[in-house]
């Protein structure tokens, strides 16, 4: 009996944490009115380590602080009993907290309180406990007097210097001086060992000429004790010549004795470390010899791991750090010179104190929820788990028929308020232990709200928007949203409710507006907040400032035209190449402009505008250039603009490396645009000759970089500039540059191991990138090993990039690995992945599938689960089918289509809720278990019956317009009645503006399908409301608002058109553009516009499509007006319109800009242009307003519009306008020679004049004419006294120049 119960119970344990689900534990927030008002166990937040070595000199503290709510009281533990503190007037323990502070002012030796402790902190609902703490007090002994012998030793012979230092606490570290504390050098020959010795290889004469001291240095003291030189005397068998002697023959030119290398340390052929995981390992080989021997490593059975292991000592120790257990086995030290060689092996073994694999964490459960405890630990040898309750064993506690012990794992069932407590878990071994607390504790509490009250939230329309509702409760509570205190939640559509209380609105329009109410209930209670949302037009630039180049000392002037939402202020902000502007008596803002008056070359730079509301903000940018003075440089006769930059020159390439080289260029011109930045590109032959890649991006102001290549590719490279225009043409290539070889440096990713078969694994993972290759004859080596197994790797090496591993057990765990490698070598191993073998069909069906509650859209379903064993691969879900079998709808057409809904659950008694069924059916269903591949046999099918609902929407719900005072209401029965139908109703109201008149109301039976309906007045607008009706009640309406016609007298029926479908997004136009001439009457689909409210006629295609989009709550038909007009028809589409449309036209081109009331998203146009001669249509698509078109005729007259792309029928105006004519170069008549000869003339005429009046007036007399002389020549003197200059020119510190006129 005894034998089959040990047998049975691995198989019961592992069963039940098969069919146990880890609990989905409380998360309790942080916010500080919950944290207050919560009652908790303590936790230990902060404890001093667990070796604790304190300095004699100050007052020792040992930490251990916690939290609960109560307060917990601290006590202690010393050596396993009770510390009394009180008893002892050097110890105090500080306020609310368990820190002990140990004084010795009053006398006392530290090392009297030398021991273990451990901290207990204890409240009403457990006690939790610290680490045992081993306080130990720091020594640092003196150095034992001694009279030391001078050391003897023959040249060439070997020596050991000892340094024995005093046992510190903790050790000291030693080092090597001369008695005038200068450091002894240290080399191959001469080193310090790990234990503190002084090694030589063979000894020099030269050795001698100094005395040797070891220091020991301590720590926690600070101090350094020095012990007894030691003096040392070389024996030579030649008289040694200290002018003959040099580095390079350190004898002299004396015949010294060679000798084979031997071992100092460690002695004999072998030896035997043990090491502890994640410590640090350090293996030590000191060799004798005549030369020098030199010392090398290697690993039996593998390859040192290279990226973890250093060399010191001059390759004496080999060092790796955070050692595991890969890094077992046996380690030869060789040392070798010309004489001979010798070997030691060290064989390391790597053990392990215990780790965490999975720590417990604190579990807040409501009461009669499941929940469990794991504390899983590794190490070598195997740790032990013990959990404690409350500080105690945990077979000392009370029984609890709701908590069961499983090895490592503690479960939970229906716990109750009395469950609360602390467990510790325990692992520990022959290296060490860890110990964890997690406490348990059992909460129920009302549902509360932590957000703000009444929030206000304002966003952008067509924006996602999240409306926030954080709450909290135990058990979890339920929350539900709703808008306006009416309806029923809102889940679906374009709402989306999440499970933390956040409410998504997919796209917000106008109409969502209003105050959103969240409720959070649970059995305790409920609670609720609310949000206000508001929905705001866009900010944004609609004229955004433009390019200018001024000539210096005009004014300049940016101008950035908003449009905004009227109800949110905004603020206009300008900077310069990123930085604030400084507004003062020069640069002024007025409104939506920037002025720059009297501009310099200091002016010139990139000017943003940036217009922001408190939601949102828009921005714009434009360059200023500025241009020297016309009258200095008369050649400049127009301001030209920024352009691309020509492309580099002269590529270089200098300093070659392994896998780097520089390259050098020469800038080109850059047209009056600074190169902000330089695109490096290459080419490789190899693998995808004549692409060109981007390699690196550097600053505009270098022109020689460093570039970082990989190993085996022929480079060639080019450069490309690029400034606030565009980028330049790429540079000519530069001369090709081959990279050596080398071993891979990456590792394959997407490694995964899963079963294709259920006798099978396929290894897979992504080859290597081209250029990650690094070297020919790439090929993977893979290893892969059953887990947990301890059996040794399989291995096989494959130029294919998956693997199959044939005949394996059915969904068994693998151990698997890769490395890539070439022909130059093998690169980095990956990180070890865990990969499942194939699965097969599952052998059992859930049993007893039943229902226990349904009303109207759903049903409560329950059944025993499989033992998952027998699943055979990993359990996916219960999937059940269900399906529509009859409707109680008399005559009513429906789908027999299965459907199937998945559910998680590891439970023993699981259930679950399906939901969006269709009320007064019958259903039919069975369910599945399912792994990833395959589903087991089928359940019991079981049959239900829904409750009769309220119905879906009428079908459709159209108004016609049948005279100027008479409306008339057609619609047709639900498309789901979703229970008998007994009749309509029909809610209506006046409109005036945003205000709603009071509600009327109509009720018809349900044979009654129309409705006529006389208006009160031409003017009057209606808002209908229309909805069926149930036994249960009235199901969703459909909304429809009459319009005002303005041009009644024109009209002799006007259908408004509704269908109910499944996408409230449709849009009913064809990319095709719209004809200009009349088109008959087209039924076209619904379209849901988010825009302004206006309404635009014009003329739509004869082919319709309609697209679902996402779907939205809220349906603006698209509107076919029947004008008296024969065969033709006018679309009204709400909101949507093209307007101003205008052209500035050139020669060969001509600017066209416009306005539109489109949402960002849609703002996608066609420009059509008619040639008015032969007719001749172009259109050409854009983006923005304004735009450039070219390729023009001169001189013609052209027709032009605008239309949606998307939404074609909705078009602007038709706009005619003119080429100029072409432009004809005209000669400047300032060159010609025949002008310049005229000039010439005249002013030597004008000469000659002047000097005649001189010498006349000089001489007294008078001169006909010489009035009119005169004045010509006052004229010409005073033209050059207009443009005076200071007697000193006004220099700027920049050292330019500003002249003033007067």
């Amino acid at each position: 009996m005894s034998g089959q119960g040990g047998s049975a119970a691995p198989a019961l344990v592992s069963l039940l944490l098969l069919l146990w689900h880890r609990a989905a534990a409380i998360e309790v927030p942080l916010d500080p009115k919950i944290q207050q008002d919560l009652k908790q166990p303590p936790t230990i937040t902060k404890q001093s380590v667990k070796d604790y070595i304190v300095d004699p000199r100050d007052n020792i503290i040992i930490e251990c602080e916690g939290k609960g709510n109560p307060v917990p009281a601290f006590s202690w533990r010393r050596n396993g009993k009770f510390f009394n503190i009180a008893k002892d007037p050097r110890v105090t323990m500080r306020k609310r907290s368990g820190t002990l502070e140990i004084g010795f002012r009053s006398g006392g030796r530290p090392e009297d309180y030398e021991g273990e402790y451990q901290c207990f902190a204890t409240n009403d609902f457990g006690t939790a406990l610290s680490n045992k703490i081993l306080l130990r007090v720091s020594k640092a002994p003196l150095w034992p007097k001694e009279v030391l012998e001078p050391e003897v030793v023959t040249e060439g012979s070997s020596l050991v210097l000892p340094c024995n230092p005093p046992p510190g606490l903790p050790p000291p570290i030693t080092f090597w001086m001369d008695s005038l504390m200068n450091p002894i050098p240290q080399d191959e020959r001469v080193s310090t060992g790990l234990n503190g010795d002084l090694y030589f290889s063979n000894v020099l004469v030269q050795d001698a000429q100094t005395d040797y001291s070891c220091n020991a240095r301590f720590l926690f003291t600070h101090t350094i004790q020095q012990k007894n030189p030691i003096t040392l005397r070389v024996q030579t068998t030649e008289p040694f010549n200290d002018t003959s002697h040099n580095a390079s023959d350190p004898w002299g030119g004396r015949k010294v004795a060679e000798s084979t290398p031997t071992f100092l340390s460690p002695s004999g052929t072998e030896s035997a470390k043990m090491v502890l995981r994640d410590e640090q390992l350090q293996l030590e080989c000191i060799a004798a010899g005549l030369p020098t021997p030199t010392i090398k490593w290697f690993k039996k059975g593998g390859e040192l791991p290279l990226r973890k292991v250093k060399f010191e000592k001059y390759n004496k120790v080999l060092r790796i750090v955070n050692v595991s257990e890969e890094d077992a086995g046996e380690y030869v030290c060789m040392a070798i010179n010309h004489i001979g060689s010798i070997r030691h092996s060290i064989f390391v073994q790597v053990k392990a104190a215990p780790y965490w694999l999975d720590k417990p964490t604190d579990l807040v459960l409501a009461p009669d929820e499941n929940g469990r405890l794991v504390c899983r630990a590794n190490g070598n040898p195997k740790p032990n788990i013990q959990w404690l309750h409350n500080g105690l064993p945990i077979e000392m506690a009370m029984p609890s028929t709701n908590r069961q012990v499983l090895g490592d794992t503690i479960l939970f069932r229906s716990v109750q308020i009395g469950s609360t407590a602390v467990y510790q878990c325990n692992a520990s071994n022959e290296h060490g232990y860890l110990l964890a607390n997690a406490f348990v504790s059992v909460l129920d509490m009302p549902p509360r709200m932590l957000g703000p009250k009444n929030q206000l939230i304002k966003v952008i329309k067509n924006k996602r928007t999240f409306l926030d509702c954080p709450f909290f409760g135990s058990p979890l509570p339920e929350l539900r949203w709703f808008k306006n205190g009416q309806g029923s939640g809102l889940d679906g559509g374009q709402y989306r409710a999440y499970i933390n209380g956040t409410l998504e609105i997919k796209r917000a329009l106008a109409e969502d507006e209003g105050t959103y109410t969240c409720v959070a209930s649970n059995i305790l209670g409920k609670a609720e907040n609310q949000v206000r949302l508001e929905v705001k037009d866009r900010t944004r630039i609609v004229g955004a400032p433009e390019h200018q180049t001024s000539i210096r000392g005009s004014t300049a002037r940016f101008v950035c035209q908003v449009n905004s939402d009227p109800s949110l202020p905004i603020t206009v902000t300008w900077t310069k190449d990123d930085k604030p502007i400084h507004l003062g008596w020069r640069l002024k803002k007025d409104g939506e402009s920037l002025t720059i008056p009297n501009v310099n070359e200091g002016d010139e730079g990139l000017y943003t505008c940036t217009v922001a509301s408190e939601i949102d903000q828009d921005s714009a940018s434009a360059r200023l250039t500025v241009l020297e003075e016309a009258s200095l440089h008369p050649s400049v006769s127009s301001a030209l603009p920024p352009d691309r930059p020509d492309p580099p020159m002269d590529l270089d390439l200098s300093d070659p490396a392994a896998r780097s080289v520089r390259l050098t260029w020469i800038p080109g011109n850059d047209h009056r645009s600074p190169i902000t930045e330089f695109l490096v590109q290459f080419e490789e032959d190899r693998w995808e000759p004549g692409r060109w890649q981007d390699l690196a991006s550097f600053p505009g102001e270098l022109n020689s970089v460093i570039l970082q290549l990989a190993p085996f590719v022929n480079y060639q490279f080019r450069v490309i500039a690029i400034n606030s225009v565009g980028q330049s043409q790429p540079s000519r290539p530069s001369p090709r540059y081959k990279t050596s070889g080398a071993a891979p440096d990456a590792i394959p990713r997407g490694l995964r191991g899963w079963g294709s078969k259920k006798d099978n694994m396929e290894i897979s993972w992504e080859p290597l990138l081209d250029l990650e290759r690094n070297g020919p004859n790439l090929h993977y080596h893979v290893w892969w090993r059953r887990k947990d197994s301890g059996e040794p790797w399989s291995n096989v090496t494959t130029a294919d990039s998956k693997h199959v591993v044939q005949s394996t057990d059915t969904y068994v765990p693998y151990e698997i690995k890769i490395q890539a490698r070439n022909e130059f070598g093998s690169g980095p191993e990956s990180n070890v992945i865990t990969g499942y073998s194939g699965e097969d069909k599952p052998t059992e069906a859930p049993a007893d599938l039943r229902v226990s509650r349904v009303d109207s859209t759903k049903a409560n379903i329950h059944w025993k689960p499989v033992n998952l064993s027998s699943v055979q691969g990993e359990f996916k879900e219960y999937r059940l089918y269900y399906w529509r079998e009859s409707s109680l709808v008399p005559g009513l057409s429906f789908s027999k289509e299965k459907k199937t809904k998945g559910f998680y659950s590891t439970v023993a008694e699981p259930s679950a809720i399906l939901s969006d069924l269709v009320p007064f059916s019958k259903y039919k269903m069975f369910m599945v278990v399912a792994n990833n591949r395959y589903e087991g046999p089928p359940s019991n099918t079981v049959e239900i019956t829904t409750k009769e609902g309220v119905p879906d929407a009428p079908r459709f719900f159209k108004i016609s317009l049948r005279s100027l005072d008479t409306i008339s209401l057609e619609w047709d029965k639900p498309v789901e009645p979703n229970g008998i139908l007994i009749g309509y109703q029909l809610k209506y109201h006046t409109v005036n503006g945003s205000r709603l008149g009071r509600p009327q109301l109509e009720t018809f039976l349900p044979n009654v399908t129309d409705f006529a309906m006389r208006l009160s007045g031409r003017s009057t607008r209606y808002k209908f409301f229309l909805s069926a009706l149930t036994q249960v009640g009235a199901g969703e309406s459909i909304a429809e608002e009459l319009p005002h016609f303005a041009n009644e007298e024109d009209f002799t029926e006007a259908p408004l058109l509704v269908e109910v479908t499944d996408a409230s997004l449709a849009t009913a136009f064809t990319p095709t553009p719209p004809p200009l001439a009349p088109l008959p009457p087209t039924t076209i689909a619904p379209t849901t516009i988010s825009t302004p409210a206006a309404t635009t006629p014009t003329t739509v295609p004869t082919t319709t499509t309609e697209a679902a989009t996402e779907a939205t709550t809220t349906t603006t038909p698209a509107v076919l007006v029947t004008t008296k007009r024969p065969g033709q028809t006018v679309l009204v589409v709400p909101g949507l319109e093209i307007w101003n449309l205008t052209v500035e036209p050139n020669s060969n081109s001509a600017i066209v800009s416009w306005r539109h009331s489109f949402p960002a998203s849609s703002s996608e146009f066609v420009i059509e242009f008619t040639l008015d001669s032969d007719k001749t249509v172009t259109n050409v698509p854009v983006k923005q307003s304004p735009i450039t078109v070219t390729d023009l005729i001169a001189g013609a007259t052209y027709h032009l519009r605008v239309y949606s792309h998307e939404l074609n029928g909705i078009t602007s105006k038709n706009f005619t306008f003119k080429t100029k004519p072409a432009y004809i170069d005209q000669v400047d008549i300032a060159t010609q020679g025949w002008f310049i000869g005229l000039m010439c003339a005249i002013a030597l005429i004008i000469l000659i004049l002047l000097i005649v009046c001189f010498i006349k007036r000089s001489r007294g007399g008078k001169y006909p004419g010489g009035g009119y002389v005169t004045a010509i020549a006052k004229y010409l003197v005073r033209d050059k006294k207009d443009l005076p200059l200071d007697p000193v020119d006004q220099k700027d510190q920049d050292g330019s120049f500003d002249y003033q006129s007067h």
